[in-house]
């Protein structure tokens, strides 16, 4: 299968996005604490990213997107389970890890929550920056804290 990328200038800096024909497989912001995912089997197209890079302009253009652009991520079904409920958290909210715990029906399971969350490989539309500690203190984040404080105050002011 085919992968691509692309490099998007954003006010966070260069987000690199990556893709296959199925979907979005990646988006990392400049200060991700992970290996980028680019390898020389990825191929610069664009075109690929026509819908995810139109979004991703008007979200930080301050519109409140609803992100529905193509996903391929690759996860263990736990992961997936979290992610998929990243997903359904609403811009300007936030939710802990006990929340999401609490709705997969593992109320113990905070810790394995925070792991799926910083393993989330497409920030900002599987919206991992949404989730704090129980205490309402901004906890790890694999793009920079300070990524996650700007995020958060950006989507609370076009939550307003």
């Amino acid at each position: 299968m085919a992968k691509y990328q692309h490099r998007y200038s954003s006010p966070l800096g260069t987000i690199t996005l990556t893709a296959t024909d199925k979907g979005l497989t990646s988006l990392s912001l400049p200060e991700f604490k992970y290996d980028v995912p680019v390898s020389d089997e990825h191929i610069e197209d664009a075109s690929k990213f026509i819908d995810a890079v139109e979004q991703l302009d008007r979200y930080f253009a301050g519109e409140n997107v609803e992100f529905n652009v193509a996903l391929d991520l690759q996860g263990t079904a736990f992961q997936q389970s979290v992610w998929t409920l990243l997903q359904a958290i609403p811009a300007g909210e936030t939710r802990c890890y006990g929340d999401l715990a609490h709705l997969l029906g593992k109320p113990t399971a905070s810790r394995a929550v925070g792991a799926a969350n910083g393993q989330n490989p497409i920030a900002i539309i599987v919206p991992c920056h949404r989730v704090i500690g129980k205490n309402g203190k901004l906890t790890g984040y694999a793009g920079g804290l300070s990524a996650k404080e700007w995020l958060l105050a950006h989507e609370e002011k076009m939550a307003r």
